[in-house]
């Protein structure tokens, strides 16, 4: 059951999509929480601990400008999953709390040369094949394939290229990665032993709760011209969509960190309204660790949704006997969720360098940006927000109000309005099952009561979430993307 707020939280309405909690509410609010979102989607974020999360990450030493939550925002661990903060790269700190327990949870778009017509007649086939091929649920494992610890640590500090080189990818993969799919500053030393174990044999898996691969039609066009850019060039265009992250190697990354950062606040005397959000200094060694070993994760997060490209495409392959590359299956980009990175950002007028946390937000950055890969340098980044699996997903681009607004960045998905347990008790996994053959979308799924804690009106309308980024301009709509077949985790 969701918890109502027990204070009422005082907003200032800005304009139609723009609230403001002024930093005099409370006692240490350092800056005004900034919420984004519709009238109707606030009132969901009163129904949790959003807002009052949204006040907690004002506390934070060194926090600059504002601390935001996205309209898909909803209560999480530390931040609300949809926050994004940035504070000073040295007299700021770093959160584990502000990129979450799944490190790099991120998205990816593979666009193909085929239309409907061309896959319906197997799609079946193919949806079954992706879900033998690709490992699915809570703790699933490849009995196929297991790093050895070397090469693990290749993994965790050459990412996404180093995986392309041992035969999972082509090498126009690793140019539509963000960060090329490798933060530089991963060290495995950094890592524990516990952690490096649980990421030897679930490289190439999807695990469990959202994460997904769904195989869609291109449903409508906003912007023939980026579209085109980006691969997309009709209506009716099959694509594919891999959403997952570190798994648990990622999770016992941050498990390990918030231990540490729990005794760092209390070895440099830092005030928190709330110890899930567990810091240190940014010039600390404690920040340094952590950064270290959380790149290691966003390395294998990376690498992860590779390996899974190669079995999608080795699935098409199977399935219709042809080489893959006749499909296309181009990766247009993989976008990270949950991150934070060391960026510069003009505030008050003044260039800074920061800690940029975003926990269920997509980086957004607008065209000429020199952190955008150069193909998409002139059109912005491309930005991928899925929905649930029985709405649209969307590919968007970065517009340039992002770095006015939020630091670069906009929504991550449709955002949950309902707890798995709350699901499960309204829903019943085969009668989501039924209703989504019923609008020709085929599911696999590792089990009946995923499906439950899935179901679409357990998530906030994605339609909504990216009509209000389009019309704040912090990232503007591409194309819709209609599921035909989803496996689930």
């Amino acid at each position: 059951m969701m918890r109502p707020n027990i204070t009422r939280i005082p907003l200032e309405r800005v304009d139609d999509y723009t609230w403001r909690i002024p930093k005099s509410y409370r006692p240490g609010m350092r800056v005004p929480g900034i919420v984004l979102a519709d009238a109707d989607l606030l009132e969901k974020m009163k129904r949790d601990r959003t807002l009052r999360q949204l006040c907690n990450i004002t506390h934070l030493p060194g926090i600059y400008k504002h601390a935001i939550v996205l309209p898909d925002g909803h209560e999480g661990y530390g931040f609300p999953i949809g926050g994004v903060a940035a504070t000073d790269r040295e007299d700021g700190v770093i959160s584990p709390g502000g990129v979450g327990y799944d490190i790099n949870c991120g998205v990816r778009l593979l666009t193909t040369k085929q239309s409907e017509e061309d896959i319906r007649p197997k799609l079946s086939e193919l949806i079954s094949t992706i879900f033998k091929n690709v490992p699915c649920g809570l703790g699933s494992r490849r009995k196929d394939f297991r790093l050895s610890s070397h090469q693990l640590d290749r993994l965790m500090t050459e990412g996404v290229r180093w995986v392309v080189d041992q035969g999972f990818g082509w090498p126009d993969d690793v140019k539509h990665c963000e960060e090329g799919g490798c933060m530089e500053a991963a060290n495995p030393d950094k890592v524990s032993a516990r952690a490096k174990e649980r990421g030897l044999r679930q490289c190439g898996t999807l695990g469990s709760g959202n994460h997904f691969i769904e195989v869609q039609m291109v449903d409508k066009i906003w912007n023939p011209e980026v579209a085109k850019a980006f691969g997309v060039n009709h209506e009716g265009q099959i694509t594919v969509m891999i959403h997952c992250g570190s798994r648990g190697f990622g999770h016992q990354v941050c498990s390990d960190y918030l231990r540490i950062m729990e005794q760092a606040v209390r070895k440099y005397g830092i005030s928190l309204p709330d110890r899930q959000l567990a810091c240190a200094p940014g010039n600390s060694s404690e920040a340094d660790d952590y950064y270290q070993a959380m790149a290691c994760a966003v390395n294998y997060a990376f690498s992860n949704r590779q390996m899974i490209t190669h079995w999608v495409r080795r699935s098409f392959e199977q399935t219709f006997k042809r080489p893959a590359d006749e499909f296309g299956l181009d990766l247009v980009y993989d976008v990270a969720h949950n991150i934070a990175k060391i960026e510069e950002h003009k505030v008050n007028g003044q260039r800074k360098m920061v800690w940029l946390h975003r926990k269920g937000a997509t980086r957004a950055f607008p065209p000429g940006h020199k952190e955008v890969v150069a193909d998409y340098r002139l059109t912005g980044q491309p930005v991928i927000i899925p929905g649930s699996m029985g709405t649209h997903s969307w590919l968007l681009v970065g517009a340039s109000k992002s770095m006015e607004v939020s630091f670069g960045s906009t929504a991550h998905g449709a955002g949950r309005t309902m707890s798995r347990s709350a699901a499960k008790r309204k829903f019943w996994g085969e009668d989501v099952r039924e209703d989504l053959r019923e609008r020709s979308i085929i599911v696999r799924s590792a089990s009946k009561s995923l499906l439950a804690e899935e179901a679409d009106p357990a998530y906030k309308d994605v339609d909504r979430i990216v009509e209000i980024s389009d019309r704040i301009g912090i990232a503007t709509r591409v194309a819709r993307l209609a599921p035909m077949a989803v496996v689930k985790g």
